[in-house]
C-alpha cells in the first residue's frame, strides 16, 4: 500500500512543519502552497515534502495535490493538523470494500468545553457518516477518481465530496486521533466559534453558494469549520 498525504497550506510556517512530520510512512507528502507569503514553502521543503504552486482556495488546492499524487491512498490534511503514529497501518488494515473515511477528531488542547466538540464531531460521523476536513479525511484513488475528486470551491469542499464519496461505498472512522489546533476557537471563543460555524454549514445547507461564503468571512474563510 502507498498512501499520498497532501497538505493545502496558506501562510502556515507556523504548523505546516509539524503536520509534514506527523505524516511520516507515506510514500510521498505534498504541500500545495496557495501563494504564501511568508516561509511556508521553504519550511515545507526543508521538512521533505514535496511542494508545488496552486491557486489560492482549498478544494482547488486539494484537487492539484490529488492530481500530482501518485499513492493507493489519498490523505488529505490541513497544515494546522497532525496524524497520530499507526495513521498508516490503519489505513492497511481497512477491508478492501471501504472507499474512504476520516481519523478521529481531536483539539490539541486541554479543557473541558474541548472534549464537548470532540464528542459532539464523533456523534456526527456515526449518526450521519459526515466527516469534516480537520479529520484528516481519506480515499482510496480509485474511489476519488470516480466520484470527481475535490470540487474547487473556497469553502465547503470537504462536505460536499464526503457526500459524494459516501454514496460509492462503506467509509471508515478508525481510531487513530487527528490533532487539530484549537487556533479558530481560541481567536473567537468556544461559544461563538460554535455558533458561527453551525451558521455557516446552515446557509450551506439552504443553498447559499460557497464562493459567497468565502467572500463574507474573507481571510479566516479556510478556518471555518461546522
Amino acid at each position: 500500500m502507498r498512501a499520498s498525504v497532501i497538505i493545502p497550506a496558506l501562510d502556515e510556517e507556523r504548523c505546516i512543519a509539524r503536520a509534514i512530520a506527523s505524516a511520516r510512512g507515506a510514500g510521498e507528502v505534498i504541500v500545495v502552497d496557495g501563494g504564501s507569503r511568508d516561509r511556508t514553502r521553504e519550511v515545507a521543503e526543508a521538512e521533505g515534502a514535496r511542494v508545488v504552486g496552486s491557486p489560492r482556495g482549498r478544494g482547488t488546492q486539494l484537487r492539484e495535490g490529488a492530481r500530482r499524487a501518485s499513492g493507493d491512498w489519498l490523505v488529505f490534511l490541513h497544515a494546522d493538523t497532525r496524524l497520530e503514529p499507526g495513521w498508516a497501518a490503519a489505513l492497511e488494515a481497512l477491508p478492501a470494500d471501504v472507499v474512504g473515511g476520516a481519523f478521529r477528531f481531536s483539539l490539541d488542547s486541554g479543557g473541558v468545553g474541548y472534549r464537548a466538540i470532540e464528542a459532539a464531531v464523533g456523534l456526527r460521523c456515526r449518526l450521519m457518516g459526515l466527516p469534516y476536513g480537520d479529520q484528516g479525511i481519506f480515499a482510496r484513488r480509485r474511489a476519488y477518481e470516480m466520484t470527481g475528486g475535490f470540487a474547487p470551491i473556497p469553502l465547503m469542499e470537504d462536505v460536499e465530496f464526503m457526500r459524494r464519496l459516501r454514496r460509492a461505498g462503506p467509509l471508515a472512522f478508525p481510531p487513530v486521533r487527528a490533532f487539530t489546533s484549537p487556533r479558530r476557537w481560541e481567536r473567537l471563543g468556544l461559544v461563538r466559534a460554535t455558533l458561527r460555524n453551525w451558521w455557516v454549514i446552515g446557509l450551506y445547507a439552504a443553498g447559499r453558494p460557497p464562493e459567497r461564503l468565502a467572500a463574507s468571512y474573507g481571510r479566516h474563510s479556510q478556518e471555518v469549520r461546522p
